[in-house]
């Protein structure tokens, strides 16, 4: 019997403390378990919230490379109907991308032409008078350019500001003009219409002078401006530029006076122009251009002005 009290006596210390040993394993192993759930779930949540990011990153139109594309037409001072075709996307998040912006553009009068010589025409009157008793009338303009632009906005996106650009790039282009010289002037005399050259008096009998005055500009060169586009409404804009185009060379003069009934001034008498009189005169002339034309190479830039209205999708 005692031994089986000692048996029991031991029994009641040792099983209590095997029950707590075996309670704490369990509740750890629950925890471990939780803890990996968690873990699993966190993992999870994280792969799902970085794939909607990435999603809606590559999902965003204000970034998207074809948003940006634009389209302009306009008048141009010096070249007629203005058109272009170019890229700049304000949205995206790069400093440069949003200040950078490209265009091809492309000018001519020819949908314009009459429109154009019948308000040169309106400006001249009955004749733009030269000096000397001659005028010119019946004013001609023909010119197109095209060019390849960069533009560059220095304050990005800021509202209003955000339209304000600074362009450079290089045109092609070329302005002819023309325009008839008469001498038939009112209250001229009926006998004749004098007029000079290099201190030479030449005068057209009948008083029924007629030439013609040219300019033709061939030009290409980089060109330097500004300008801005401002918004109207859902993309639309108007836009103006202004600037210069530095070219490789100046506007060619030309002139030319018909020998018919031309009358120089030689000893004193009117004499006709023919014989060696006739190289005489082209020779007079051409000095005449050539001291108009010195001054003319000193107008070595080609001023552009252009106004109208966008569309930026």
């Amino acid at each position: 019997m005692r031994k089986i009290y000692a048996v029991l006596a031991v029994s009641l210390l040792i099983l209590p403390a095997y029950a707590t040993e075996t309670e704490n394993a369990l509740a750890e192993e629950v925890i471990a378990t939780n803890d990996t759930a968690s873990e699993t779930s966190t993992a999870e949540t994280t792969v799902a919230t970085i794939s909607e990011t990435s999603d809606a990153d590559y999902t965003n139109p204000d970034i998207k490379f074809p948003h940006g594309l634009q389209l302009g037409l306009g008048v141009s001072a010096t070249g007629g109907m203005d058109w272009f075709v170019g890229y700049a996307n304000k949205n995206f998040d790069s400093f440069w991308l949003k200040r950078f912006g490209l265009r091809l553009n492309f000018a001519t009068t020819a949908p314009l032409k009459s429109a154009i010589n019948s308000g040169l025409d309106s400006i001249v009157g009955d004749g733009l008078e030269l000096g000397d008793g001659l005028s010119v009338d019946n004013l001609d303009l023909d010119a197109q350019h095209f060019a390849a632009l960069v533009d560059f906005y220095p304050f990005g996106d800021t509202w209003f500001l955000g339209g304000i650009r600074i362009t450079g790039g290089y045109y092609w282009g070329r302005l002819n003009a023309s325009a008839n010289i008469v001498g038939e002037l009112d209250g001229a005399p009926a006998g004749g219409h004098t007029f000079e050259l290099y201190d030479t008096m030449y005068m057209y009998t009948g008083n029924d002078v007629s030439g013609t005055a040219e300019l033709n500009w061939d030009y290409n060169g980089p060109y330097l401006g500004a300008g801005f586009d401002l918004g109207l409404f859902a993309g639309l804009k108007i836009y103006f530029d202004a600037g210069v185009v530095f070219t490789n060379r100046a506007a060619q003069l030309g002139l030319d006076l018909p020998l018919n009934n031309l009358m120089v001034m030689e000893n004193g008498a009117w004499t006709p122009v023919d014989g060696s009189l006739v190289d005489e005169f082209y020779n007079i002339r051409d000095q005449a251009l050539a001291d108009a034309q010195e001054e003319l190479d000193k107008l070595t830039f080609y001023p552009m002005v252009k106004i109208g209205f966008m569309y930026r999708f």
